[in-house]
């Protein structure tokens, strides 16, 4: 994604108007590597500007992606997640227990869509996506023993 001045300029000259609210959406969105959702993003600005909609998050956030500034992604982790780095050729990793997503950067040598198997399409791309389990989502959390009061255990 380019920097918060230079994607202004891409706004207007694509006649698009630079508002407060598209200024802070492009702010939450700056150097964010978590892949967030509408709603994460929606969250992060509501803090700085209460009046703002979720209505004018997805559509700017649909106007970058327009623009090539952002890439919305389809991870199946429930909602549609935005990256703003797309300037480098990455895959994912998401994981089943939490969503998070980091972004991998690997070439994948021999990757390649046998012709047989390209129905006629031109492919010029490719994603992989690798699901796995987070640290956090792996480490057991210690629940806490609590001790049955009188309430909880049956009269004798």
């Amino acid at each position: 994604m380019h920097a918060p001045e230079q994607l202004a300029g891409r706004l207007r000259a694509s006649g698009r108007k630079v508002t407060p609210q598209r200024q802070g959406i492009i702010r939450a969105l700056e150097d964010d590597n978590r892949h967030p959702s509408a709603e994460m993003v929606f969250e992060a600005v509501r803090s700085h500007m209460e009046t703002i909609s979720l209505k004018t998050v997805y559509q700017t956030l649909n106007d970058l992606a327009d623009l090539g500034e952002i890439q919305a992604l389809d991870l199946g982790t429930g909602a549609l997640r935005f990256d703003p780095n797309v300037e480098r050729p990455h895959h994912h990793l998401v994981c089943r227990g939490c969503g998070e997503v980091r972004d991998v950067f690997t070439d994948i040598a021999g990757l390649e869509l046998p012709e047989s198997a390209a129905h006629g399409y031109d492919v010029d791309s490719a994603e992989v996506i690798f699901r796995g389990t987070c640290d956090r989502c792996r480490t057991p959390v210690p629940t806490q023993q609590s001790q049955p009061t009188q309430e909880d255990q049956w009269p004798i």
